[in-house]
């Protein structure tokens, strides 16, 4: 089961920093979670939310900001003191990392409200460029961003995000191609389960943090859990009978 750092180790650093991917590093997690936006001037960055209100000390849209400006925000400090000056990465720092220690990552395409335009073919570009195709799945909650990710790449993995009661989800990831489910936790129940391993589909829910639940998912047989807290849940793993 793949234990996924949530945007890093994202209970101890701020998230989707180069700080929070070092700190999983540090306890020997080498699965990532990480979200992607697009700036005015066309860099893919990373960053989880549209704005940069609440992880930085400026305001304003991602797409209305060029790389330069965002490069002088602090993306640090709101977490804690000792990460001031943290900056925003773009997704090229994180993938030459990941691909100098052996990372494997999921790369989520934050499409749902800014329509980014060719987000889609710049991330697989990049990908391709540190030779991570193999290391990768890209996931999102707009499966239409998805199924552009396929029509570009179809060897590339794809992960489908979702919150909704889905009916037989195994099927509607065969129809876009997808090699795996990202449903939130609460979807995993025994059917859905068997659905998914009978049709081959990867199960990766979100977001697993609690101890309890994080040994329900473990129970369940899941195929991997997203986190925020990797080391709590490779603990757990490694206790299982």
């Amino acid at each position: 089961m793949k234990v996924i750092a949530h945007r890093g180790y994202s209970s101890q650093a701020p998230e989707n920093t180069m700080a929070a991917f070092g700190k999983a590093l540090d306890v020997g997690n080498t699965h990532w979670e990480l979200d992607v936006q697009m700036t005015k001037d066309g860099e893919v960055v990373v960053i989880h939310d549209e704005t940069v209100d609440r992880t930085s000390d400026g305001e304003g849209l991602v797409k209305d900001l060029t790389l330069d400006q965002l490069r002088q925000l602090d993306f640090g400090s709101w977490f804690d003191e000792a990460f001031t000056a943290e900056r925003i990465p773009l997704l090229s720092d994180v993938l030459q990392t990941a691909s100098e220690h052996d990372v494997w990552l999921n790369i989520e395409l934050k499409t749902g409200i800014v329509q980014y335009p060719e987000i889609e073919q710049r991330v697989i570009d990049l990908i391709h460029q540190y030779d991570m195709g193999q290391q990768v799945a890209i996931s999102s909650f707009n499966h239409y961003s998805l199924k552009k990710v396929k029509e570009i790449c179809p060897a590339m993995p794809i992960g489908l995000l979702y919150m909704a009661g889905l009916y037989e989800p195994w099927h509607y990831a065969a129809r876009l191609g997808a090699e795996a489910l990202h449903p939130l936790y609460r979807s995993i129940v025994p059917e859905i389960v068997a659905g998914a391993k009978a049709a081959g589909i990867a199960l990766r829910p979100f977001t697993v943090d609690e101890p309890a639940l994080i040994q329900r998912m473990i129970a369940a047989g899941v195929d991997g859990i997203i986190t925020n807290y990797p080391e709590r849940a490779a603990g757990l793993l490694a206790a299982k009978p």
